[in-house]
């Protein structure tokens, strides 16, 4: 029962995210047969070279129409995660895992374009995270954003993991991550569920920051 459980839900996401891919993909497929209607024929060097750039422009178009896309249908699915306790195969585990699973969509087919720009910025608010001024963040291994806060001026080092879930006790807990102003957590750092941090705190690089753990307002963390 359980793997024909998980079998339904993997075809369920496998089809949201062929939805979402193509709804992207869609602007830069009409971009490109815009541009080859403009250019052709020209001669076979021209024709190459639209083609080129067509498909090189169509996968930033993707790229930026993908973040609204896959907003979007957050909203419309009502994928907005809540502190607590899910069994599994219930209604929240599902909705955790569409919702991740949309995040990590456009991790693994655009995320390092949009790292250390207003695009990564303006894609966490999308999926619900709060996010202060100057916020920089260069670490596409985060999750659960809309349990996510982050203070001004705070950032988030390269390769570092700030997630809101854990497994425990068969189940799956969702806790905030709360992180204040001003602080820097260092490269490959790991901050798990219910961690807070002070205003001017530093994490430093390659540390792990435990399960519900607070750190007082500029502090270094050791551990």
């Amino acid at each position: 029962m359980l793997f024909l459980a998980q079998l339904v839900l993997t075809l369920l996401l496998y089809i949201a995210g062929a939805l979402a891919i193509g709804m992207a993909l869609t602007p830069g497929v009409l971009f490109g047969w815009w541009l080859w209607e403009v250019i052709s024929p020209v001669g076979i060097l021209a024709e190459a070279l639209v083609i080129s750039f067509s498909i090189g422009m169509g996968y930033f178009i993707y790229g930026v129409s993908l973040m609204f896309v896959v907003w979007l249908m957050r909203i419309v699915l009502g994928l907005k995660l809540e502190e607590g306790y899910y069994r599994p195969v219930s209604l929240g585990m599902l909705k955790w895992m569409v919702y991740n699973a949309l995040i990590l969509l456009v991790s693994t087919t655009f995320m390092d374009f949009m790292l250390l720009t207003p695009l990564i910025n303006l894609f966490y608010r999308l999926m619900g995270a709060k996010l202060g001024k100057g916020v920089q963040i260069n670490s596409k291994y985060c999750a659960d954003f809309c349990l996510l806060e982050i203070g001004d001026n705070t950032v988030i080092g390269g390769h570092s993991t700030v997630i809101a879930h854990s497994f425990e006790r068969g189940g799956l807990v969702l806790k905030k991550v709360r992180i204040g102003k001003n602080v820097t957590v260092g490269l490959n750092s790991v901050i798990l569920p219910g961690a807070e941090i002070g205003d001017g705190a530093i994490i430093p690089a390659g540390s792990v920051l435990p399960k519900n753990a607070k750190l007082e307002p500029r502090k270094v963390w050791r551990g």
